[in-house]
Parts: C-alpha cells; sequence; structure tokens
C-alpha cells in the first residue's frame, strides 16, 4: 500500500463524525460542563461567606475584641473573653498533637512503613477522623474532667488535640510521602545518617505540606463546639488559668445564636466572622511564610 493513500484514509477519518470536529465539541461540552460543576460548588461557600458579611460587618469593632459579652437582652460588649479562650485551647491542643501526630508520622513512613505497628496507627487514625467530635468531647470529659473535678480550659484543649491528631498523622504522612525519594538517596549517598536525612533534607521540603495539615486540624478545633462545651463549659468573665472553665467563640455562638434578643444575634454573626477571619488569615500567613523559607 502506498504511504500518501494510507495518510490520505487518516485524513478523512479525521472528517467524520467520530474524528476531530466530533472530539472538540466533546472536549468544549466537557470543559463547559466542569465549569459550570465548579461554578455550582461555589455557590453555597460564597453565599455563606456572603451571609456572615452582611450579618457581621455592622457590629465589627475594637471593641468587640477588648470587652466582655453583655448579658442576655443588654447591647454592647463584645467577647474579647471567648477570643482569649479560644487561642488559649487551640494552641494547648497544637502544643499537644502536633509533635506527637509528625512523630507518629516519621515513623510510619519513614522508619517502619510496613509493620503492624505502623498499619494500625493508620487504621487507627482514619477511624478517629470520621468519629463525631463529640465523641472526643466525652473522652476529655470522662478522663480529665472527672478526674480533676472541674471544668477548665485545659479539658478543652485535651478534647481538640484528640480531635486534630489524627488529621495531623494523615497528612504529615502524605507530606512526607510526597517528598522525592532521590532527596533520600542522594542524603545518604553523601554519608548522612537516617535521621540526619529526616532532619536535614526530607522535613524541610515537607514542611509546606506539613503546615497545610497543622492549619486545617487548627481550622477544625477552633471552630467545633461540642468538645469545649462538654470540657471548658463557658466564662462570662475573663479566664486568669487554664484550670477555669473558658469561654470559646464556637460556646459564643451557639448561646446567643439561640437567645430572642437581636443584639446578641448579631453578636453571634460578628463572632462567626472573626472565626472564619482568624482561621483564614492563619492559614494564608503560614503558607507564605514557609514557602518563602523553603
Amino acid at each position: 500500500m502506498n504511504p500518501s493513500d494510507s495518510h490520505a484514509a487518516v485524513y478523512r477519518s479525521l472528517e467524520t463524525p467520530f474524528g476531530s470536529p466530533w472530539r472538540r465539541g466533546v472536549n468544549r461540552l466537557m470543559n463547559f460542563l466542569c465549569a459550570a460543576v465548579t461554578l455550582a460548588a461555589l455557590v453555597p461557600l460564597l453565599s455563606i461567606v456572603l451571609l456572615v458579611l452582611k450579618k457581621g460587618v455592622p457590629l465589627l469593632s475594637w471593641h468587640v475584641f477588648t470587652e466582655l459579652p453583655p448579658a442576655p437582652g443588654l447591647t454592647g460588649g463584645g467577647f474579647g473573653n471567648a477570643l482569649a479562650g479560644t487561642g488559649m485551647m487551640v494552641g494547648m491542643a497544637l502544643l499537644m498533637s502536633a509533635p506527637l501526630g509528625i512523630l507518629a508520622a516519621i515513623y510510619i513512613c519513614e522508619y517502619s512503613p510496613a509493620s503492624r505497628l505502623s498499619q494500625a496507627v493508620r487504621f487507627t487514625s482514619k477511624l478517629l477522623t470520621g468519629i463525631p467530635s463529640i465523641i472526643c468531647g466525652v473522652f476529655a470529659f470522662a478522663v480529665v474532667v472527672l478526674t480533676m473535678g472541674r471544668f477548665s480550659a485545659f479539658a478543652g484543649g485535651v478534647a481538640l488535640a484528640v480531635l486534630s491528631l489524627p488529621t495531623i498523622v494523615l497528612t504529615t504522612e502524605q507530606a512526607l510521602l510526597g517528598v522525592a525519594k532521590s532527596y533520600r538517596e542522594a542524603s545518604y549517598g553523601l554519608g548522612a545518617t537516617r535521621f540526619q536525612t529526616i532532619w536535614r533534607a526530607v522535613l524541610p521540603e515537607a514542611t509546606p505540606a506539613i503546615m497545610t495539615g497543622l492549619m486545617l486540624a487548627l481550622a477544625r478545633a477552633a471552630g467545633e463546639t461540642a468538645p469545649v462545651l462538654f470540657t471548658a463549659l463557658f466564662n462570662a468573665y475573663w479566664s486568669h488559668s487554664p484550670l477555669d472553665p473558658t469561654a470559646s467563640l464556637s460556646v459564643l455562638i451557639y448561646n446567643y445564636a439561640t437567645l430572642p434578643y437581636d443584639y446578641q444575634i448579631q453578636l453571634a454573626w460578628t463572632a462567626s466572622l472573626v472565626l472564619v477571619g482568624l482561621v483564614t488569615a492563619t492559614s494564608i500567613i503560614a503558607q507564605i511564610v514557609f514557602r518563602r523559607r523553603h
């Protein structure tokens, strides 16, 4: 068969309904459908953001960050104690869960990836990610609150640490797996030990992804209500010790959103806006800082 004839046959096949014009049409249709589905998925998110902005901005001022919540039926005040309490409990949760989660991920990824212990840790972490947050609150209530005989910010930190730990383990493991093997091989080739390789080569490369996992854990911990309601309860005043009952933004939002007073409901919207803004800003700043360092 003449090669020119075969080329002509290929060109003619492209002109059939199943050839190039048909494929271009299908490609345009799929692109349109993907764009439409993406926009449809963004509608609920944008609706929530716009609603929080609309309801929360009117009361947004400096005094809401520094003053105590008003009594039901009264106006004025803010949620400074709840903001400080949220920061305290989330900070304690990360101090307890981040080192443990990162070290566990390093072990199951770098030291013994195929052992039964590593498989058990992975399975348990995946299982805990699906457990309702109220279970973590009940666990911390039974272990910490009943043992200490009091509600406290420390108990709330323990509950949020248990809630955050599986997310940190799984995201850190994926971050470590995302580091190319060539980094490890080059480090071993230069005579570095396994610890030096992990500390000097693997972890710096995986840091941005690890920070993303930590921010996800922080966002989930900061927005939970049930665990801190069972452990830290609430406090209408400033908490001077981690061993005292402590206010949090999520519990304040829950309490004030159910009250039949317009000002308290508006204050709950403002607290929601501040909580969303803090989580978003923390995530963005952490990503920018660690990417520049990397």
